[in-house]
């Protein structure tokens, strides 16, 4: 009975030692595959009888071996020159979907997961890595904002695509005019000249255009009257926008800062000090014009003897070509039109499961979600337990080849003592039948 659990045990020991050096193998062939994860082999003792101490005999059990790939487990950052290699600094994966998948775009591709990727664009415009992973991605609103997507569903995800060919523009919505008015301008012996700009703005067809913007001081023959009038009007048609009175406050603390804007034509709307802005309607457009809050300075402010414009922005742009790609910290997929600006087009999630280790590999270092591995949740970058995006960047493979080679010789020497434990088996066999000679 011992001898021939001991020529099993040995058996056992040959293949669990075989399974470990087929791990290692996959390990060393892959230690310049990026994102890869290391396979691991444990070994399990087995138990023959009741295991309990003092029997008079011993029976061997051997041994038995599991396999798993440790996912929790990366390798580190290294840069590239692509915009568009992602890495991600912390836990999580990146959403992709197989080549068949990307032709599904309605939320119902089959969610595969990576922890990196070096994508381009191919012939359709879709991201895609060297092997044919598509990402996928929340598609923004056509000002760039996210909308509210489920975050334990597929169906807010779409295959990233990008039309490389089409010129893009966006109407202007908001101007903040922000700007200095001398206070010198308002008093008694001020000459009561007009100062006149124009502020730049984008129609709906991507064309630009201008408002008109004169701010005339408006003078006490007895004292500075710190208030002006600003008429708006547009500069193309020369159409008035709206008459407004701007008054100054002229305390202590809170000098200079917008006191009071009142409408003084029947064209305009009202400013709103909840927001500090006007909305204007030119055409079919409308603009939200903003001139700063009431006593916070962030706008219109009348200071000093110089007039200065401090800060004019808009957020509309004109018909652009593509330049490139960008993804940001926060996973924003944003494309760089060669006029200079950006515009997000997609949010790219990070997707993450309570058991990373009990995912289901597939090929091309892809995984996929399992009863093991527990339900998938997309988390934004930088919240919860996940990282943040990495761009021009890749996960080197995790394998330590210095660490493989030394589990190498330990397999190769348990492996020749399970073999010895086999022949000198033989040869007690080969004892006990010379008895009987």
């Amino acid at each position: 009975m011992s001898l021939s659990s001991s020529m099993s045990a040995g058996v056992a020991g040959l293949r669990g030692n075989a399974t470990r050096l087929a791990t290692i193998s996959d390990n060393i062939a892959n230690s310049a595959t990026n994102g890869y994860r290391r396979a691991n082999t444990s070994f399990h003792s087995m138990v023959v009888g009741s295991g309990a101490a003092g029997q008079s005999a011993y029976a061997a059990g051997g041994v038995r071996t599991t396999t798993s790939r440790l996912v929790d487990e990366g390798g580190a950052l290294i840069g590239t020159q692509n915009a568009t290699d992602i890495a991600l600094s912390g836990r999580g994966f990146l959403p992709v979907t197989h080549e068949l998948g990307a032709q599904i775009n309605d939320g119902t591709a089959p969610l595969l997961l990576t922890t990196t990727g070096s994508f381009r664009q191919d012939a359709e415009g879709y991201l895609r890595d060297a092997s044919g992973h598509v990402l996928l991605g929340w598609p923004a609103n056509p000002d760039g904002s996210i909308p509210a997507y489920p975050r334990d569903s597929l169906a807010g995800l779409r295959p990233v695509r990008i039309d490389a060919n089409a010129q893009v523009h966006l109407p202007t919505s908001n101007i903040v005019f922000g700007a200095n008015l001398p206070a010198s301008a308002t008093l008694p012996d001020a000459d009561g000249e007009p100062y006149v700009m124009t502020v730049e703005y984008f129609d709906s067809l991507g064309l630009a255009q201008t408002i008109t913007v004169e701010l005339t001081p408006a003078l006490n023959p007895d004292a500075a009257s710190n208030t002006w009038q600003m008429a708006l009007s547009d500069t193309g048609s020369g159409n008035l926008i709206g008459n407004y009175n701007l008054v100054f406050d002229a305390s202590v603390g809170a000098g200079g800062t917008l006191a009071a804007v009142t409408r003084t034509s029947d064209e305009g709307a009202d400013y709103d000090p909840e927001t500090g802005q006007i909305a204007m309607t030119i055409g079919d457009q409308e603009i939200q014009f903003g001139v700063g809050l009431l006593g916070q300075g962030n706008g219109l402010v009348q200071r000093g003897t110089s007039f200065s414009p401090t800060g004019i922005t808009q957020d509309g742009f004109g018909s652009g070509d593509l330049a490139g790609l960008m993804v940001d910290a926060q996973g924003n997929l944003e494309a760089v039109y060669d006029q200079g600006f950006r515009r997000t087009l997609f949010r790219i999630p990070i997707v993450d499961v309570p058991n990373p280790n009990g995912l289901t590999s597939l090929d091309a270092q892809a995984f996929q979600v399992s009863r093991d591995s527990g339900p998938f949740f997309l988390w934004d970058a930088g919240e919860g337990p996940v990282g943040e995006f990495v761009g021009f960047a890749l996960q080197e493979s995790a394998t330590d080849v210095a660490a493989e080679l030394t589990g190498l010789i330990q397999t190769q020497r348990a492996y020749s003592s399970n073999a010895k434990v086999i022949q000198t088996v033989d040869e007690m066999f080969q004892e006990t039948t010379n008895i009987k000679r």
